[in-house]
């Protein structure tokens, strides 16, 4: 579920034109907005054996193989690429947690098994609508920053 940016391509362009000392202060902010979205998460996660809770985090590129992902903003480059992400090998059932699931009969083996339905406990989602504005702020703060930085000479 990654939101649609308006004007993302200008954007891109202007980071391009950055120095890398301005793009460390947007890494910095994107950085932290992460954390509170994942210590967020964290905190609402439901927990039973600890490998969900302990599957959720962030990385600057891809998520782990698995993972159910919130969205990943990158710039051009891809040296401004960062996910956050929940669920890995031995939490595949993030999504399950997340959304819950449906009451139905099993198939294959399990022919004719009733399973019953699990109600959604969000932690993941609820997280990051809780924080967006925050983190959009704060990436907006940065580069707006760094851009006066960069006008004024002094990165």
């Amino acid at each position: 579920m990654a939101d649609r940016i308006i004007g993302l391509t200008k954007l891109q362009q202007k980071l391009k034109r950055l120095p890398l000392v301005v793009k460390e202060q947007i890494r910095k902010a994107m950085e932290q907005g992460a954390e509170e979205i994942v210590d967020l998460a964290k905190s609402l996660v439901p927990v039973d054996s600890g490998a969900l809770k302990n599957s959720i985090g962030w990385t600057w590129g891809r998520a782990p193989r698995g993972a159910m992902t919130l969205g990943t903003v990158q710039s051009v480059g891809g040296d401004l690429t960062i996910t956050i992400y929940a669920g890995d090998a031995d939490a595949w059932y993030a999504r399950f947690v997340e959304f819950g699931t449906k009451a139905h009969t099993a198939g294959g083996m399990f022919e004719g098994a009733t399973i019953p339905a699990i109600p959604a406990s969000p932690f993941f989602f609820v997280s990051f609508r809780a924080l967006r504005r925050r983190v959009r702020s704060r990436i907006t703060r940065g580069i707006n920053k760094a851009a006066k930085q960069v006008t004024a000479g002094s990165a």
